[in-house]
């Protein structure tokens, strides 16, 4: 029989269990007290950290608008690809680990685009969340999809995942794509109005917290927190996409028919509130893609082989193509800043409308010569004569009655020694001749627009006070900023900045500049409207100097319209044709009536023309298809059109020109009353030629004309047509034919 436990025996072994309790109890609560308290937020950040994914949610950026409302800039849906390595890695099985990242980094590699070994990589990664790319479209990121769906039984799912995001979307691709700028891979603003608005642009983001197992892949039915993404404001510009478009498409045209090197800019801005309503430069870019160079600008880089050097003229090559040239580049105005001149003045009344300057063709101050453009001079003329012929002599003349210390005055009240403050980042700094460092000779050179630099935007704030009532207007591009259901929350539009001429001066003004147009830049005109403006052509004397070349002239225009009661401003400036012209009044100001001609009427200015203009109309050739053949004859004949019939039949099939076609008046319209081929013609050379001798020339031919640009005036000769001589086209086919007048009065002449 096996003897008890005697009482002394059980209180010793319970007093050593109550020892070694207390001693674990003791332990595990120093070890908790650690745990908790001293290094509690480390255990809990790294217990979150495994046990919660957490997911940021892109804000959608705010949309851009035109001021009616047009989307220019929005955010589209998007997708980010992104893999949980770390559950890759928990897998005890290291062959179907490794199995597992070939599948990922080898099927993901030709839809996404990307290196096999890149993303291998990121396979290994000891983390629960990288991500692979971003901003992939639906199309991509369907792919995506069926990659994890087909790979089910490596269980991909649990790997690769897709989060949702945005991506910035332009619409209209090119269009005002240096005033929108772009935005980088991170949605962050990176030019124009993207840059200048971005903190108004960019929402708040939301955010996604949800439980996941030890694999590291959500777990239903568990913890999900989630915060709502909140969209940016919304930008409404003071842009107008019709006046964009045709402002970019003149610009356009012109560059390329004058070979203009350094680019062209153009501006359109109401003088009463300083709204951008267009503002172009060419060799524009997309916006969607902003790093992918022009066609032109790649093979200039393909022709580099130094990497090094390669890299740099890629860099630069991209900041000319998003360089806003109305805005980050200064000029010499040339004669266009006689405006200026002539303003101060009229309004320190040192000269009137009955004041007279003698120019004898040379004009000498300080010992130096100044020459007029026209040989021999003007002689005795008036103050609207001066400024119609951009007489260089007469505004020094002007310029030294003016003086330097009311010249310096007005300098600075007209805002040119300091930014316009436009809303667009990159604003240049005008550079000019500060009053205490201005002699006899730069007062003389600065009175007709040369030796000094200002941006396209003084200009267009120059003549915009003029003609105004004398108010300095602030050029803006941007009026209000609205919500997401349209409401506005803030309305941005600014004020004047202050009155600098009086009622009386700008009234003048706006009499001289339609002097301008009538009797000088007749190239400016507009048939059925009054205009106004000024030419200038200026000198490169730097950059010649520094090159030692010669022949580069930068060719400007600013048009008003309608000059009785001003509302747009329409600035040109060519940089550099080398096409064989380069006074502003040739090829800028042609390019501003064009401009002018589309908008006027777009923007509810009804045309009135004179009856020589009413004689050099083009016709709309009106719609016959389907009709009778005598109808179709009288409903030509009405319209003032001649006709030619193809065919025996007795209703009109088809029609050349078609319905809706602008041709010159007594055109002939093809009407074919058979299903036969058509009949075809080779298009004569039209340039160099006068109105009548072009329409000769088409006769013969068979074709209709559509005359654009001045066709009233004297000494006019067409200088482009639409369709190049030599092609063949169908018989009654429309050519429009540009006409200009030859002679120009802006030239600017340097002394000797």
């Amino acid at each position: 029989m096996t003897a008890r436990p005697n009482k002394q025996m059980v209180i010793r072994a319970n007093t050593i269990m109550i020892l070694m309790l207390v001693c674990i109890i003791v332990i595990s609560g120093v070890r908790l007290v650690d745990i908790m308290v001293v290094k509690g937020e480390e255990y809990q950040s790294k217990a979150s950290e495994q046990q919660l994914y957490d997911s940021i949610v892109t804000a959608p950026r705010g949309d851009i608008y035109d001021c009616n409302m047009k989307v220019l800039a929005t955010s589209s849906t998007a997708w980010t690809v992104y893999l949980t390595p770390n559950g890759i890695n928990k897998l005890s099985n290291t062959n179907k680990a490794d199995k597992i990242r070939k599948a990922i980094s080898e099927g993901l590699a030709p839809i996404l685009q990307m290196e096999v070994s890149d993303i291998y990589e990121k396979t290994k990664e000891n983390t629960y969340y990288v991500i692979v790319k971003k901003k992939i479209n639906k199309e991509t990121g369907d792919k995506v999809r069926k990659f994890i769906s087909d790979n089910s039984k490596l269980g991909m799912a649990k790997y690769v995942g897709l989060d949702e995001t945005t991506k910035r979307y332009y619409p209209n691709q090119t269009l005002a794509s240096t005033v929108l700028g772009f935005v980088g891979d991170d949605n962050q603003g990176l030019a124009g109005l993207e840059s200048y608005y971005d903190n108004e642009l960019t929402g708040v983001a939301g955010r996604v917290v949800a439980a996941k197992n030890a694999k590291g892949t959500n777990m239903p039915f568990t913890y999900k927190k989630v915060e709502e993404a909140k969209k940016g404001s919304g930008v409404v510009s003071t842009l107008d996409s019709y006046i964009q478009y045709v402002a970019e498409k003149y610009l356009d045209e012109a560059v390329e028919t004058e070979n203009v090197m350094e680019r062209g800019a153009a501006g359109v801005m109401n003088v009463k509130t300083g709204a951008i309503l267009g503002m172009a430069v060419s060799d524009d870019f997309d916006p969607n893609t902003p790093f992918t160079l022009s066609a032109a600008d790649q093979e200039k880089l393909n022709a580099v082989t130094d990497q090094e050097e390669k890299s740099k003229l890629r860099t630069e090559l991209l900041n000319r193509q998003w360089r806003n040239k109305a805005v980050s580049d200064t000029y010499e105005p040339g004669s266009v800043f006689k405006i200026f001149t002539a303003s101060t003045a009229l309004e320190e009344n040192l000269i009137s409308e009955k004041s007279s300057f003698t120019c004898n063709h040379t004009y000498v101050v300080a010992g130096n010569p100044y020459h007029c453009h026209k040989a021999g001079g003007h002689g005795t003329q008036s103050l609207a004569k001066a400024i119609a012929n951009s007489c260089n002599p007469a505004f020094i003349q002007i310029g030294q009655l003016i003086g330097i210390n009311n010249f310096s005055k007005y300098f600075s009240a007209f805002g040119l020694t300091e930014r316009t403050g436009i809303d667009l980042p990159g604003e240049a700094v005008p550079y000019y001749h500060r009053q205490e460092d201005m002699g006899a000779t730069e007062l003389a050179s600065s009175s007709f627009g040369q030796t000094f630099n200002i941006t396209p935007l003084h200009t267009l704030s120059i003549a915009a006070a003029a003609v105004n009532g004398g108010y300095l207007v602030q050029p803006h591009l941007v009026s209000k900023l609205v919500d997401s259901d349209g409401k506005i929350i803030k309305n941005l539009t600014p004020s004047s900045k202050r009155q600098i001429l009086s009622e009386s001066t700008s009234a003048t003004m706006r009499k001289l500049l339609e002097t301008v147009i009538n009797e000088g830049a007749k190239n400016g005109k507009v048939p059925g409207y009054r205009v106004g403006g000024k030419t200038g052509t200026s000198e490169k004397i730097s950059k010649m100097l520094q090159l030692n070349v010669k022949g580069l002239y930068i060719g400007s225009y600013i048009g008003i319209a309608p000059i009785d009661d001003p509302e747009i401003a329409v600035f040109i400036m060519l940089d550099e044709a080398m096409g064989g012209r380069y006074y502003g009044g040739m090829i800028a100001a042609p390019v501003g009536a064009k401009i002018m001609g589309d908008i006027l009427p777009y923007l509810g200015y009804e045309p009135q023309y004179t009856e020589e203009e009413l004689k050099n109309l083009s016709i709309t050739v009106p719609d016959t298809v389907n009709f009778k053949l005598d109808e179709a004859k009288l409903k030509l004949s009405d319209s003032g059109l001649t006709y030619k019939v193809v065919g025996s039949g007795d209703k009109i099939l088809k029609q050349l020109p078609v319905a809706g076609s602008a041709v010159y008046r007594s055109g002939t319209v093809i009407l074919y009353t058979e299903n036969t081929d058509e009949q075809t013609t080779t298009v004569p050379n039209l340039i160099g030629l006068t109105a009548s001798e072009v329409n000769e020339a088409a006769a013969a031919a068979g074709i209709n004309i559509n005359f654009s640009g001045n066709t009233t005036s004297a000494g006019l000769k067409s200088y482009s047509q639409s369709i190049a001589a030599g092609q063949t086209v169908p018989v009654g086919k429309v050519v429009k034919v540009d006409f200009r007048e030859e002679a120009d009065a802006d030239l600017v002449q340097t002394t000797n």
